[in-house]
C-alpha cells in the first residue's frame, strides 16, 4: 500500500479530518505525551521494588501494561489518552499495603486484579459512563483546572524548584543547583516557544532541555543504546495464583481503595483531557466515554497479571492534547514509543524530572484556563469549584480533591434552593465520599 493509501486509511479509522487534526500533529502529540510520562518507567520499578518485587520484572510489566492499555484506548475508544501504572497508587501499594500492613505483594496484585474486574463489570453495565456524564459542567471545569495546578506543582516539586520548608510547608529550591537551573531553563524556553506559537513547542522544549543537560553534564550521557529485556516471569500470573488470599477484611479495604482512587482519578483525567482537546459535546458529555473507561479497566486487569500496580489514564496526556492531539492515533504513537523503550531502556535515563517539568508546568497553565467557565460570582458554584481545585494540590491527591468538591456541591446547591438542578447520583456520591473519608481513608 502506498503512502497515500496509508494516510487515507488512518484518516478514515481515526477520523482525523473530522477532528481537525493531521497525522503529523498526532505524531508530535504522541511523542510529547510519551516524554511527559516516561518517568514512570524508572519510578514504578523503584517503588514496587520496595514491596519486594523484582525491579527488572516490574519494568517489563510497566511497559506491557502501558502498551496494552494505551492501544486499547487509541484503537477502541479513539481518545488521545495514554495509560500506565498510576503514581500514588503504586506508592500506596508499596508503602501501605506491602509495607505498613505486611500484605505480600503477590496478594496485593490480586487485589489490583479484582478491582480491575469490578471496573470492567461496572463499565459494561454503563454505570461508570453515566457517573462521568452526570458530573455538572462547573465540576468538570474545576477538575480540569485542579489537575492543571496539581501537575504543575508536581513538575516544580520533582525538579526541586519547589521544596519542603519547615516554616512555611513549601519554599523555593536551590537556584544554584545545576539540575534546578536546567529545569528553570526548560520552563523559560518552553514558555517562549509556546508563546511564539511554535508547533510542538512543548516537545521541542523538552528535547532541548535534555540536550543541554547532557552537554553541561547535569544529565548523564547514556552508556549504552540497547539493553537486554529483563525477565518478567517472577511477577507474571501472580495476581491469578494468589486470588484465594483476598478473602479478608483487610484485603476488602485494599480493593476498595484501589477501586475508589482509580475510578475518580481516571474520571478526572478523562474529563480534563477531553476538555483540553475540545472533545466535550454541546450536551456537556464526553462521546465514547464508556469505551475510554473500559480501556482503563482492561488495562488495570491486564497490568495486574503482568505484575504491576493499578494502570490508569495519565493526566500528562493533556500535554499531547495541548499540541493538537485529538484522536486515538496519538495514543497509538505513545504505545509504539513504550514498545520501543523496552529495548532502548538506557536512553530513558535522560528523561529526568528537569526534562519533564517544562511540559507539566506549561500544561498546568493551559488547563487552569478552564476556570473562566466557572460562575465565580455565584457562591454556591464558586465554593465547590474552589475546594476541588485547591484540595487537589493541598492533599496531593486528584481523587481526594474531587471527593471534597463533590461533597460541597450538593450542599451549597441545596442551601441556595437549587437542589433540583443536582443529578440524584451526585447526592449518592456525596454520601459515598463522606463514608470514604470516615471509614476507608487512613
Amino acid at each position: 500500500m502506498n503512502q497515500l493509501g496509508v494516510n487515507s486509511l488512518l484518516d478514515k479509522f481515526f477520523k482525523l479530518k473530522e477532528n481537525g487534526t493531521t497525522i503529523k500533529t498526532e505524531i508530535i502529540a504522541g511523542l510529547t505525551t510519551f516524554l511527559a510520562m516516561a518517568y514512570i518507567l524508572a519510578v514504578n520499578p523503584s517503588l514496587l521494588e520496595i514491596a519486594g518485587m523484582d525491579k527488572g520484572a516490574v519494568f517489563v510489566a510497566t511497559v506491557l501494561a502501558a502498551i496494552v492499555g494505551t492501544l486499547f484506548m487509541g484503537l477502541f475508544a479513539n481518545f488521545p489518552i495514554a495509560l500506565a501504572p498510576g503514581m500514588g497508587l503504586n506508592a500506596f501499594f508499596a508503602f501501605t499495603v506491602a509495607g505498613a500492613w505486611g500484605i505480600p505483594w503477590q496478594t496485593a496484585l490480586s487485589g489490583v486484579f479484582v478491582s480491575g474486574v469490578v471496573f470492567m463489570l461496572l463499565t459494561a453495565s454503563g454505570i461508570r459512563e453515566k457517573i462521568v456524564n452526570m458530573i455538572p459542567g462547573v465540576m468538570k471545569y474545576s477538575v480540569s483546572a485542579g489537575i492543571g495546578l496539581f501537575i504543575a506543582f508536581l513538575g516544580l516539586q520533582n525538579a526541586k524548584i519547589i521544596v519542603p520548608n519547615e516554616a512555611t510547608a513549601v519554599g523555593l529550591g536551590d537556584l544554584h543547583n545545576g539540575a534546578v537551573l536546567l529545569a528553570v531553563f526548560g520552563i523559560v524556553l518552553s514558555i517562549v516557544l509556546v508563546t511564539a506559537k511554535v508547533n510542538g513547542g512543548i516537545f521541542i522544549g523538552m528535547v532541548a532541555t535534555a540536550v543541554i543537560g547532557m552537554i553541561t553534564g547535569v544529565i548523564s550521557t547514556p552508556t549504552a543504546i540497547v539493553g537486554a529485556v529483563p525477565d518478567v516471569s517472577s511477577t507474571f500470573g501472580q495476581a491469578i495464583i494468589n486470588l484465594p488470599n483476598i478473602f479478608t477484611w483487610q484485603m476488602l479495604v485494599v480493593i476498595l481503595t484501589f477501586f475508589f482512587v482509580d475510578f475518580f482519578d481516571t474520571a478526572g483525567t478523562l474529563v480534563a483531557v477531553a476538555t483540553q482537546a475540545g472533545l466535550v459535546n454541546e450536551k456537556n458529555e464526553i462521546p465514547r466515554a464508556g469505551r475510554a473507561l473500559f480501556a482503563d479497566a482492561a488495562a488495570t486487569t491486564v497490568g495486574a497479571v503482568f505484575g504491576t500496580s493499578t494502570t490508569t489514564a495519565y493526566v500528562e496526556s493533556a500535554s499531547g492534547a495541548s499540541v493538537g492531539g485529538r484522536t486515538g492515533l496519538t495514543a497509538v504513537v505513545v504505545a509504539i514509543m513504550f514498545g520501543v523503550s523496552i529495548f532502548f531502556s538506557p536512553l530513558l535515563s535522560v528523561i529526568t524530572s528537569a526534562v519533564t517539568a517544562p511540559a507539566l508546568v506549561i500544561v498546568g497553565i493551559m488547563m487552569l484556563g478552564n476556570v473562566r467557565h466557572i460562575e465565580w460570582t455565584k457562591f454556591e458554584i464558586a465554593t465547590p469549584a474552589f475546594f476541588t481545585i485547591i484540595m487537589m494540590v493541598l492533599t496531593y491527591s486528584i481523587a481526594e480533591g474531587i471527593a471534597i468538591g463533590f461533597i460541597f456541591y450538593p450542599i451549597t446547591m441545596l442551601v441556595a434552593k437549587r437542589g433540583k438542578e443536582v443529578h440524584p447520583l451526585m447526592y449518592v456520591l456525596m454520601v459515598l465520599f463522606i463514608l470514604y473519608f470516615a471509614f476507608i481513608l487512613q
